[in-house]
């Protein structure tokens, strides 16, 4: 399969990376933790591909997947990540492209020495760090320093080199991943490339996407070069994975086939979380049939002229916040397929009250959002088990700081460990967890995905209550739990997208994104499949 250099087919995921869903069979993009990657890498060479070979396809993978305008900088550090550079530089100078080796010190692997003299033989001139002052004579800098194996800080002559890429003002080439970057989490604790384009080598990492990847990296793209994956059970979540769960509508079908849900929140103090989610539509254009909003008795009447679309059940309330009436709470939740519940409700003894009642009596489709995880993890100390003994599937949609309360883990542990400790606490509780970042990260204990739409704008009030009605809705109408998160995740993320293409990421607002959500929804049903029968 010939691949043109430079060809990108979508604007955050390169070309490369389908020849991995070819050879796999998978709709989505697989992604491997590094330690993964290193036994996939291990097990390929043990298979009878020599690991010369697989660097040579690395460089070559890496040559294609960009337009190199001379002269070209390769800064290389020691281990297999600069045997990729001078690949690369053999390459370059193949192709007649002026490139020049930037070495870190005279210490090569073997495959990489390989390579360096064939590069040598191909009259590519070397130098050492210590003799760069400058890189601005460069008009494009390809970054070899480090792999997605780097851990701890950049620090001495690499941080020094990281600079001068990053003051460059050349097109930047990152080579498996930006250096200074954690390739499991997308953290840098020091200084990182900041890259035009990084291609990443047999599989993405998490820490392409996690963190601070969004604003290392411009625009990525993944070289398959042959390896096959050992272990990992990510992965990423693209349009045409959300598209499959909305098939075509029947004619043959009423409000109640798509579901009746309810959304409960609200009090004078947050009293346009509820609306975000319910009267601004943002549940009923992602799908549902029927939304049912349960609000405080004194907010059902200013409310109703605002909730064209949804129905209203006031509940009773004490100092503007919903009181817990376990007869009322009854009525509520009969006939409901799914419940979102938290979106400004209030932190109260009621509201604990009310999420225990629910997950103790609701058997159906459970969203936690907001002051109901804050009642959940209330409700975790005294009773830990609580979730594993609800009848409901349970989606918990924490941010960072409401998981560290969740797990009594710090938030930078969350950052940094956010992968492991989601498939943890999902496997742990029996629920699937949606945590909130740059790149969202779903699990439910089996399977974990990661859904990197979004954008700046979208850090703004009430954005949080837009994507649990859509949630709501999307939960409504598929079995699978942690696909209908994924899919509500991507469309949220998308039409914050296409909001803040509208609008800037200032003046964004989270009406913003509802206002996109039809023609998000239009996009996706475009290339959506049959009708499910």
């Amino acid at each position: 399969m010939d691949i043109p250099a430079g060809v990108c087919y979508d604007w955050h995921v390169g070309f490369f990376h389908i020849l991995n869903k070819m050879r796999s069979g998978e709709t989505m993009i697989r992604i491997l933790d590094v330690a993964s990657m290193r036994e996939s890498d291990a097990a390929t060479i043990a298979a009878g591909t020599p690991g010369r070979e697989l660097m040579e396809r690395a460089g070559e993978g890496i040559f294609r997947a960009a337009e190199w305008q001379a002269p070209v900088a390769i800064v290389c550090g020691k281990g297999n990540n600069a045997g990729d550079g001078y690949v690369l530089a053999v390459k370059l100078a193949e192709a007649g492209i002026d490139c020049e080796l930037l070495l870190q010190d005279g210490s090569f692997s073997p495959d990489g020495e390989y390579w360096f003299q064939k590069s040598r033989e191909k009259g590519v001139p070397a130098r050492l760090w210590a003799d760069t002052e400058d890189l601005r004579d460069f008009r494009t800098v390809a970054d070899c320093i480090f792999g997605t194996g780097f851990r701890g800080k950049a620090e001495g002559e690499a941080a020094r080199m990281i600079g001068l890429i990053n003051d460059s003002g050349a097109f930047v080439v990152s080579a498996d991943i930006n250096s200074g970057l954690n390739g499991d989490n997308g953290l840098a604790s020091g200084p990182a490339v900041q890259s035009d384009l990084t291609a990443s080598i047999g599989f993405f990492q998490p820490g392409h996407f996690l963190n601070q990847a969004m604003d290392l990296m411009e625009r990525k793209v993944n070289c398959d070069i042959g390896i096959v994956p050992c272990g990992g059970n990510c992965h990423l979540i693209e349009k045409e994975d959300a598209a499959a769960l909305f098939p075509k509508r029947k004619h043959f079908a009423n409000k109640g086939t798509y579901g009746y849900l309810g959304l409960i929140g609200g009090s004078l103090r947050y009293s346009g979380a509820i609306r975000m989610a319910a009267a601004a539509n943002a549940a009923m254009r992602a799908g549902a049939g029927v939304v049912k909003a349960a609000v405080p008795r004194s907010l059902a009447e200013p409310l109703m002229p605002l909730m064209l679309e949804s129905t209203l059940f006031p509940l009773s309330e004490a100092n503007q916040t919903i009181r817990f009436v376990p007869s009322e709470w009854e009525e509520l939740i009969r006939g409901l397929r799914v419940i979102a519940v938290g979106m400004g409700l209030g932190n109260s003894e009621d509201t604990r009250e009310g999420v225990a009642f629910l997950l103790r009596r609701y058997e159906g489709t459970l969203i936690l959002d907001a002051d109901g995880l804050n009642a959940l993890a209330e409700l975790l100390r005294e009773e830990p088990e609580i979730l594993r003994k609800s009848h409901a599937r349970i989606l918990l949609t924490p941010h960072p700081g409401e998981f560290s309360r969740l797990t009594g883990k710090p938030i930078p542990q969350v950052q940094a460990e956010g992968i492991q400790l989601a498939e943890s606490f999902a496997g742990t509780h029996g629920i699937t967890v949606l945590l909130k970042g740059p790149t969202t990260i779903l699990s439910d204990g089996k399977e974990t995905l990661l859904c990197d739409r979004g954008c700046p704008g979208m850090a703004t009030a009430g954005s949080g209550d837009v994507l649990s009605g859509i949630l709501a809705a999307v939960c409504a109408g598929n079995e699978s739990l942690i696909r209908a998160a994924a899919a509500g995740t991507w469309i949220n993320g998308r039409a914050g997208e296409l909001a803040q293409e509208r609008t800037g990421d200032v003046s964004m607002t989270a009406g913003d994104t509802i206002a996109a959500l039809p023609q998000i929804l239009r996009e996706l049903r475009n290339g959506a499949g049959k009708t499910v029968k």
